[in-house]
């Protein structure tokens, strides 16, 4: 007979005889986290300060839906912008005209960064399209490289060395006007702001600018992207607020040299007007298009930088 393999055998240890464990039922008692929504400042001479009423405005996006609370810019917060505005200037527009080239040129770059968040902003608290959105952070950025394009070439282009009939070399050349107060549009709240600021400062000018739109967050966030753009502070200063509010104390202002606004009424018109006209302060009005309007490049100039320049001509003797 053949014989059988014998049958192999296992010890059976302690730990098999334990009973299976239960599974826990229990739920787990670690807390849910809680989201740290993002403060909204105001954007002052370079820093990120609180109004100083204290007061705030909430934010609402296409649905109804609470997105933040904001600054309520208040007069005192306009003045202590126009100091650090002024106090800017002068070193603003000493700096190249390649220099300040280079630093719009860095604002393009860091706007084309962060350019996830703006779409975002814009899709979910304006209610744009996806494409709609991509549409405009693409114009921003191309507005600023196109402005900053301009920055070295518009003074040979409205500049002039005039005839004269004396033994003399004329010459005309465009500077900077100073400090300039704008009222932003409310369409195309990222564009809108860009398009705004950009043919202001890249003359030398200095900038404050009140934005009232549906969706005034993405003027802070963007303050942000000036913050890491080489700018120096005070340059621009971004205010969140109401207009009609500071309307005639920005009018009334002694210390600006210009003020730009976008879409505003006949009603504010006739104010800022002939308000500024006891300090000779210049007015520029604007319409306020749509943003798929503003896209256009028909909303892009050297003529926006010429209308807050000043023009001088000097006189220098030919030797005889």
């Amino acid at each position: 007979m053949a014989k059988t393999a014998p049958k192999k055998t296992t010890k059976k240890t302690s730990e098999d005889n334990k009973p299976a464990a239960k599974k826990s039922t229990q739920k787990s008692t670690t807390p849910a986290r809680l989201a740290v929504s993002k403060t909204y400042k105001l954007y002052i001479g370079g820093k990120f300060p609180r109004t100083e009423s204290g007061r705030t405005l909430p934010v609402t996006d296409s649905n109804g839906g609470f997105v933040a609370h904001i600054c309520h810019a208040s007069r005192k917060d306009f003045r202590m912008a126009t100091v650090a505005a002024r106090k800017a200037q002068p070193a603003w527009a000493a700096r190249t005209a390649f220099n300040r080239a280079q630093i719009l040129y860095r604002m393009a770059e860091m706007l084309e960064t962060r350019r996830r968040d703006f779409e975002a902003a814009l899709t979910e608290t304006v209610g744009y399209s996806e494409a709609d959105a991509v549409a405009e952070v693409d114009a921003s950025v191309d507005r600023l490289v196109w402005y900053a394009g301009w920055s070295d070439k518009y003074s040979q282009l409205f500049g002039s060395a005039n005839p004269v009939s004396s033994p003399h070399f004329n010459i005309t050349t465009p500077a900077p006007t100073g400090v300039v107060a704008i009222f932003s549009p409310k369409n195309a709240p990222l564009l809108g702001l860009i398009t705004a600021l950009a043919p202001v400062v890249v003359s030398g000018n200095t900038a404050v600018i009140i934005v009232e739109n549906d969706a005034p967050t993405l003027a802070i966030d963007f303050a942000e992207v000036l913050n890491n753009s080489d700018l120096p502070g005070g340059v621009i200063n971004v205010l969140t607020g109401l207009r009609d509010e500071v309307l005639e104390n920005v009018a009334s202002h002694k210390d600006l040299d210009a003020i730009v606004c976008y879409g505003a009424s006949a009603e504010q018109k006739k104010t800022i007007a002939t308000l500024a006209a006891d300090s000779v302060t210049r007015t520029f009005f604007y319409d306020d298009p749509k943003a798929a309007e503003l896209c256009a490049a028909a909303h892009q100039s050297p003529y926006r930088i010429v209308d807050c320049v000043e023009f001088k001509t000097a006189w220098h003797p030919i030797g005889i």
